[in-house]
């Protein structure tokens, strides 16, 4: 594969290649192409149309998708509407692809958020690609493979019960000396055939690439420096922009002098409305332009900061929506024994990713190009089509590797923004966002309050759940637990932007909703184990009904191999599951708490998971291994501090990130459930460890806290409390 080279033109080829539709160009490269029709344009951005898309088995039309063309070298391009934004599609996909055709893994190219040569789909999130996009292309190869046996049974004389496939050619196994490459077949023609409704791809035990390890794709050409992203990419007389910024949110523009700026040469101001800039065609001159605008602005009052903003919250929230709900709750209430009240809170939490939110936009007549770090190339189409004033047919996107999206990268600010700027100067622009701006327009993990009422009954079943979730989302709400008598509510989500209570915009933050969720519902049973005096293991299997939710809490106790107690046990262990997407994730961690500072240490994490069939075990793992990274940052430290629309983090000079010394030995158990197909992994092992962490210090050091992230200030203010 030729990762550096997969999402994108050269740029000096891409006006000539965005003239052509995609048969057209195809036609000009030749070879076998089976033509895919988008469904309707995904026009919003809420998780409701994301579930919406699964659970109607995606919106790709049962006519033949064209997701694969074959050069007359016999290379394959696999095109899809998804992103790679280190997740590791890049590869499975291919495995995917080259599994169904009978081709090698290094053959197939990927072409992946081109708006301009892949099938219309929506953005790259919720764990979804393999899940919702991997059944389809597997059909489209199954039917591709079908097609190209039946050309070569006609071109050996042949039947097409002798014929068989290895590495992309055909050959008689009566006669192996009869043989035709897929390349030459496909030299010249143009098959436009629906896919059958009895297409069906290879069983479990025909597949010789999927199951098996992979190395990442795109490994090497990230870790010499050959990756591109957006910022990487130059085009003839482009300028870079730098854009006046608001001191806080809220705040409006009253005056400003761009005179000092623009006595600096080739420099040039530009304004459309509320949108004031510098152009030049170097970035540090455009830098220095910008310190030389003198501007002021009214600003709103700040009424709302860290320290009252869930009395806020609370005081703000809409009428709840009941997402889920069993039973009576009046009558699990009187057969409850002993019930429990607890709030739990989570702060605002940012995405930091690594490449900061970037756009280049082209105009070339009536025609835009668009370079984008973006989780949702053809919102984004859209989005810049509406912004230049032009059909959205007439803006091609091409989305270069993503460095980090966790679901931060779907709201393309910044690409409205470059594409005003381009159309207004004339000249291809391109917009790269400092750190500052960054943090500032980001949309954070909304701040949240989740009230838990729960009770058990003599036998230690759980038989009252009372769950009302302010702000956090839905997902993963639900109890995994058999509970006969439940309420789950939802007030507000992350979706759109989030609720005006909000003194600055939310949005999905990798596993949305879930984190939250999952630190109030594990905690809550750990709460309810130690007070019916059983250990958190047998208490979770006392409740538990599901089996294959069991399999998977069995499996990470195997792994983990540690005696369990009634907590506090002085040990640090901890022990937290869920159901994500359908993937069923058990975290155990091991914890030391230094008493004296109230500083946790995360020393061993086991995570077992059934995400159905796995598709590369060693992507799946890098998964986990990265969730587990990252996670550690929102439980530990993370937290977006504010006074009203002013976000005071600017860098990570305050804002925490979790360190290399910070991560524990990381074990990892891929419970292997071949009757599901394939379900994401690149969200679900990040939601436990709120709760997990929370779980593992109450059994070390006997005192909770209840809100997120647990700094070290925060567990020994309750140690001192307790």
């Amino acid at each position: 594969m030729r990762p550096d080279e997969y999402c994108f033109c050269e740029p000096e080829h891409v006006s000539d290649a965005f003239t052509l539709s995609r048969r057209e160009m195809l036609k000009v490269l030749g070879g076998i192409t089976i033509i895919f029709t988008a469904g309707e344009p995904l026009a919003a951005m809420e998780e409701s149309l994301a579930l919406a898309q699964q659970r109607r088995g995606g919106r790709y039309p049962d006519e033949i998708s064209a997701y694969l063309h074959i050069g007359e070298a016999g290379r394959v391009n696999c095109y899809s509407g998804k992103i790679e934004m280190g997740q590791g599609i890049i590869t499975s996909l291919a495995q995917m692809l080259a599994d169904e055709l009978d081709v090698s893994l290094d053959s197939v190219d990927m072409v992946m958020g081109d708006t301009a040569l892949c099938p219309r789909d929506m953005a790259t999130v919720g764990s979804l690609s393999t899940r919702q996009y991997g059944p389809a292309l597997r059909r489209a190869g199954a039917a591709a493979r079908a097609l190209l046996i039946e050309l070569a049974a006609e071109h050996l004389g042949a039947s097409q019960d002798r014929l068989a496939v290895e590495d992309g050619v055909v050959f008689d196994q009566d006669d192996p000396g009869k043989r035709v490459s897929y390349a030459e077949l496909a030299r010249g023609k143009q098959l436009e055939h629906r896919i059958e409704a009895s297409t069906t791809p290879k069983g479990r035990s025909e597949l010789r690439i999927c199951g098996k390890g992979a190395s990442r794709a795109d490994a090497e050409v990230k870790v010499t420096g050959l990756a591109r992203y957006c910022g990487d990419i130059r085009v003839p007389g482009m300028l870079y922009a730098r854009i006046l910024r608001p001191p806080m949110h809220g705040a409006t523009l009253e005056h400003v002098d761009t005179s000092a700026a623009e006595e600096i040469d080739g420099v040039r101001v530009v304004r459309d409305g509320d949108l004031v800039a510098v152009l030049h065609e170097y970035p540090d001159v455009a830098e220095r332009a910008l310190a030389r605008i003198e501007a002021r602005y009214s600003e709103p009052e700040r009424t709302v900061d860290n320290s009252n903003i869930f009395e806020h919250l609370e005081s703000l929230a809409p009428e709840a929506e009941t997402f889920a709900a069993a039973g009576d709750l009046d009558e699990g209430r009187r057969l409850a024994v002993k019930t429990f009240e607890v709030t739990y809170l989570n702060h605002y939490v940012a995405h930091a990713p690594i490449e900061p939110h970037t756009a280049l936009v082209q105009l070339e007549g009536d025609r835009a190009t668009v370079w984008a770090s973006t989780q949702a190339p053809f919102w984004v189409q859209g989005q810049a089509a509406e912004a230049l004033g032009i059909p959205a047919e007439d803006v091609r996107v091409i989305t270069p590797f993503v460095g980090g999206g966790f679901g931060g990268k779907a709201s393309n600010r910044q690409v409205t923004e470059t594409a005003r700027l381009a159309k207004l100067a004339g000249r291809p622009v391109q917009v790269a966002w400092t750190r500052q701006e960054e943090f500032f327009y980001d949309t954070f993990r909304p701040a949240a309050v989740v009230k838990v009422k729960s009770g058990f009954d003599r036998a230690n079943r759980v038989v009252y759940w009372d769950y009302d979730n302010l702000f956090g989302g839905s997902r993963s709400s639900e109890p995994v637990y058999h509970i006969p008598h439940h309420r789950v509510l939802s007030r507000g989500s992350w979706g759109g932007g989030g609720h005006p209570a909000h003194p600055f915009s939310v949005g999905a933050w990798r596993a949305p909703a879930s984190n939250t969720n999952v630190f109030a519902m594990e905690q809550q049973m750990d709460i309810m184990a130690q007070a019916a005096g059983k250990d958190p293991l047998s208490f979770r299997f006392a409740n538990l009904v599901d089996e294959r939710m069991r399999r998977v809490v069995e499996a990470a106790a195997e792994k983990f191999g540690r005696e369990w107690a009634v907590a506090p046990s002085g040990r640090g262990h901890g022990l937290a599951i869920t159901d994500y997407h359908d993937t069923y994730v058990a975290t155990m961690a091991e914890v030391e708490v230094d008493r004296a500072t109230g500083a946790v240490k995360v020393k061993r994490v086991v995570c077992a998971q059934d995400t159905g069939e796995v598709i590369n075990p060693d992507g799946v793992r890098l998964q986990i291994e990265g969730c587990i990274t990252m996670g550690l940052g929102y439980v530990l430290s993370e937290e977006v501090r504010f006074n009203g629309g002013e976000v005071l983090d600017k860098d990570f000079d305050t804002y925490k990130l979790p360190r290399f010394s910070w991560v524990p030995q990381i074990e990892t158990v891929l419970v292997d459930n071949q009757e599901m197909p394939p379900s994401g992994c690149g969200e679900p092992a990040i939601t436990p460890m709120g709760a997990v962490i929370a779980n593992a210090v109450y059994d070390a050091i006997g005192v909770r806290t209840f809100v997120l992230p647990m700094t070290a200030e925060r567990i020994l203010r309750a140690l001192r409390e307790s």
